[in-house]
């Protein structure tokens, strides 16, 4: 009997008593996981539950028989009870629940789990005290066991239990407490790729409100500033941008995702929780934690290859410039600027969604505070697209080459051009939406940029990229001028249109190509135009009725009036070479004719309207004369553009005499001469007249009537008779038609050529010779033809040939002076001798007394 109770005893103990020391069983580790050191302990209370601990009473009795009861409700408040009245207990209380969930895990005693993790929010919720730390930790070990598991169910489990741990605000913080695993881990969820549509949706939104209570619980928390480093950001933001990339491929495709109805989880979308959680993570974001965020998405853009097609790049950073503090803008700017130089030799396509990226950035930046980055966003463009315009020169030669080797056919466009539009969009688009004082500094800076020809410096090399190179860059810079000019209201124009801007600009302007021109007539509208009368006066036309368009004007200002006493020569000047320029068609005209009716509603008193009147008039003779060979539709075209500017004119200084003068020689025209008016000749297919007869004066504006009509107070009619002449200027100089060698070496031929020779002089003069002389129609070709050779010399042969050719012309000019000077500057003769030069050396000759020849009067 004795073994028999012996061996029942034994048996009882090992059941029951042998049970692991929780206090001394580990540590948990939230990095790492749960160690585990079993320790045999042996004690009477094992098998009497009365002598148990009183907290591992009340864990036990929320426990019911059959887990689909749920959590007993009694029971718990006496155990809520208990914590709360000894908050010593709760360590305990919390070891002993994480001891029972890890069993019920291993046991897929799944319901159990559930009523211990749902005892363990209760307890987290109403316990704030100093000794839930403790407790926090064996929280977060059950938490961790849970998100360990392979079963979904257990890992959203977990997670919402981890949210709602997020959303306690804890009186002190915590100095050891980590949260890498859990970064780690619900990264890992938000990249679920189960089998199962609904699971993996559930999964996912799972991981991403993990994420999101990782982010609420660290970033307010000043110990937990690590969580800022590359490499939880590294597995944060891409968690995230996952999901919104995902969503967005699904919608592309035709397949929208489909939420899973089980639960309250399969009710929210993953893309729209992954987007509120970036947002949410962004906005947290400090000073010095923008370049890590925004790093990620970056690589991740790159990794995906989501430049082309960029929409999704393009929502995410909006997203990211509406979410973070404005005064952190130019971090992402400066970001998206370093990408984009990084990426300088990818694929035209990649670069131009980088570059659509940054338009969209800073257009929103430019709203607010952009800081130092707006001239560093100006300089890195400008320099990607130089090299965007190298780039298509080089591969278009290749191709060409290739083409015309093989089939002859016609290369396509390259697709640098896609590059280049955006680069100059996202210039003009920046530049536009920058405050007034801002977009002044920028046009002077993108003035400073444009090449032009004979400067003795620019910021662009166009030496590389020829003639073509550079026309494309002029095009290019001048039409974000245009969209930054686009709405540029200046006070004065003294300020909108300083000499550094006005010189290169005009420069532009006498270019032979009418592209340029025309772009920098657009640019001086933009700028002259501080009423919005552009639109009202679009198309030239003879105006009826000048008053019905209802136009906006202001009393010309003093600073005005100083302006165009200053640059008004200059204005006029260019609108007089432009006049004459044969490629010129319709649209440069009625440019020109906007010009010319800007001019005088902003900047007319009664000084310019006399200079205005007598640059029409010039413009009526020029083409009359026809003194370059002009074609027969530019000098109708200048007819038009007269009448029609003399109309408009007439009307907006209300003179009557004016008007009248005007009106009857337009309908003199209407009946007689209808090709010098531009509602005709700008029509297609409108006959032209052999020649223009100067005879029939009542066809044109004569200045002696219209100064007639003029005559009173206000106006110098005596200026008006006076013929307007073209200033002259240095910028020839600076544009095509003559640069300043071609101007020295044709004063050198012409100065060579006419010095006369001896046989010339002594030419017999005859009737023959006089008949010449009056018919100079000859002489005046050959004259031509020998400055076009002149000019086409010095155009096309080489510089070495040039210097060479000036020095030998320059060397002939100066003995030519010797010679004069020594014909005509002698000492007087003297007892001591004479001193001559020849061959470079002097010579003394003595001259005796009684061999000098004096004058009679000196002689007595």
């Amino acid at each position: 009997m004795e073994s028999r109770w012996g061996s029942f005893r034994r048996s009882v103990m090992r059941r029951y008593i042998q049970v692991p020391h929780t206090e001394a069983d580990g540590a948990f580790n939230l990095s790492g996981g749960w160690s585990r050191r079993p320790v045999l302990r042996f004690g009477v209370c094992g098998c009497c539950g009365p002598l148990r601990p009183r907290y591992k009473r009340l864990v036990d009795n929320i426990f019911p028989e059959d887990p689909k009861d749920g959590l007993v409700k009694s029971d718990m408040e006496k155990l809520t009870f208990y914590a709360v009245s000894a908050p010593e207990k709760l360590d305990r209380i919390g070891a002993y629940l994480a001891e029972r969930l890890s069993r019920d895990v291993v046991r897929h005693r799944y319901g159990y789990v559930v009523i211990a993790m749902e005892a363990l929010d209760q307890l987290l919720m109403a316990c704030h005290s100093q000794s839930i730390k403790p407790f926090v930790e064996s929280f977060l070990h059950m938490v961790a066991k849970l998100l360990e598991s392979r079963e979904p169910d257990l890992q959203v489990l977990g997670t919402n239990s981890f949210v709602k741990f997020a959303n306690i605000e804890e009186d002190t913080p915590s100095y050891h407490r980590r949260y890498d695993f859990f970064v780690s881990q619900f990264s890992a969820m938000c990249h679920s790729t189960h089998e199962d549509q609904e699971v993996r949706t559930r999964i996912r939104v799972a991981g991403i409100k993990g994420l999101q209570g990782v982010v609420r619980k660290t970033v307010n928390d000043e110990l937990q500033a690590i969580i800022w480093e590359p490499q939880h950001m590294d597995k944060l933001i891409p968690s995230m941008l996952f999901n919104m990339q995902d969503a967005e491929d699904l919608d592309r495709v035709g397949h929208p995702s489909t939420p899973s109805v089980s639960g309250q989880e399969g009710e929210e979308n993953p893309a729209s929780l992954a987007e509120s959680c970036f947002r949410e993570l962004l906005g947290r974001a400090a000073y010095g934690n923008m370049n890590n965020a925004v790093r990620p998405v970056l690589v991740h853009l790159d990794n995906h290859r989501l430049w082309d097609p960029n929409e999704f790049a393009v929502s995410c950073f909006r997203i990211i410039m509406y979410s973070i503090q404005a005064q952190h803008s130019h971090h992402v700017i400066q970001q998206v600027l370093g990408h984009l130089d990084a990426h300088n030799k990818n694929t035209p396509r990649v670069r131009a969604g980088i570059v659509q990226v940054l338009l969209e950035t800073v257009a929103i930046a430019a709203k607010g505070s952009v800081g130092p980055t707006v001239l560093e966003v100006f300089n890195t463009l400008l320099k990607h697209l130089r090299m965007s315009v190298d780039f298509e020169l080089g591969e278009t030669s290749r191709r060409s080459s290739a083409v015309s080797n093989s089939s002859g056919g016609r290369p396509k466009e390259h697709e640098e051009r896609i590059v280049q539009n955006a680069i100059i969009q996202t210039i003009g688009f920046f530049g536009g939406n920058l405050p007034d004082y801002q977009r002044a500094e920028v046009m002077m800076f993108i003035m400073g940029k444009v090449p032009v020809d004979g400067t003795p410096c620019h910021s662009l090399d166009t030496v590389k990229i020829g003639h073509q190179g550079t026309k494309r860059i002029q095009a290019m810079l001048l039409s974000s001028l245009i969209m930054v000019t686009s709405g540029f209201k200046s006070k004065t124009m003294a300020a909108a249109l300083p000499p550094p801007f006005l010189d290169p600009l005009f420069s532009i302007s006498l270019m032979e190509d009418s592209e340029l021109r025309q772009l920098v007539l657009e640019i001086l509208h933009n700028i002259i135009d501080r009423h919005d009368n552009r639109a009202k006066l679009r198309g030239i036309r003879i105006i009826p009725n000048v008053a019905a368009l209802k136009i906006k004007r202001e009393k010309i200002s003093k600073q005005d009036v100083g302006f165009m006493k200053k640059h008004g020569q200059q204005l006029y000047r260019h609108i007089y070479l432009g006049c004459k320029e044969e490629d010129n068609g319709h649209k440069s005209f009625e440019l020109l004719f906007t010009a010319l009716a800007l001019l005088t509603i902003e900047l007319a008193n009664e000084e310019v309207v006399v200079d205005l009147i007598r640059l029409a008039i010039a413009l009526q003779d020029m083409s009359l004369a026809n003194e370059e060979n002009m074609p027969m539709f530019i000098r109708c075209g200048i007819m038009a553009l007269v009448a029609a500017y003399l109309n408009f004119l007439s009307q907006m200084i209300a003179n009557p005499p004016f008007c009248q003068h005007v009106s009857k020689v337009i309908e003199l025209r209407n009946l007689e001469a209808p090709y010098l008016l531009p509602e005709h000749i700008f029509r297609e297919k409108c006959p032209l007249p052999g020649s223009l007869e100067k005879e029939e004066r009542a066809l044109y504006f004569q200045n002696v009537d219209l100064a007639e009509c003029l005559a009173g107070p206000g106006y110098n009619v005596e200026r008006i008779i006076i013929p307007y002449v073209p200033q002259v200027t240095d910028e020839d100089r600076l544009s095509r038609r003559k640069s300043f060698v071609d101007t020295i070496s044709l004063q050198v031929d012409i100065l060579s050529n006419s010095l006369p020779d001896k046989s010339e002089l002594a030419e017999e003069i005859t009737f023959e010779t006089l008949k010449k002389a009056i018919d100079t129609t000859g002489l005046e070709e050959q004259e031509k033809e020998k400055r076009r050779q002149v000019m086409e010399k010095f155009q096309k042969a080489p510089f070495e040939e040039i210097a060479a050719h000036c020095e030998s012309k320059a060397n002939m000019l100066h003995d030519r002076l010797a010679q004069i000077f020594e014909l005509t500057i002698r000492p007087p003769p003297s007892p001591s001798g004479v001193v001559s030069i020849s061959a470079g050396h002097t010579q003394n000759q003595s001259v005796p007394v009684y061999e000098m020849k004096f004058p009679d009067l000196c002689v007595y």
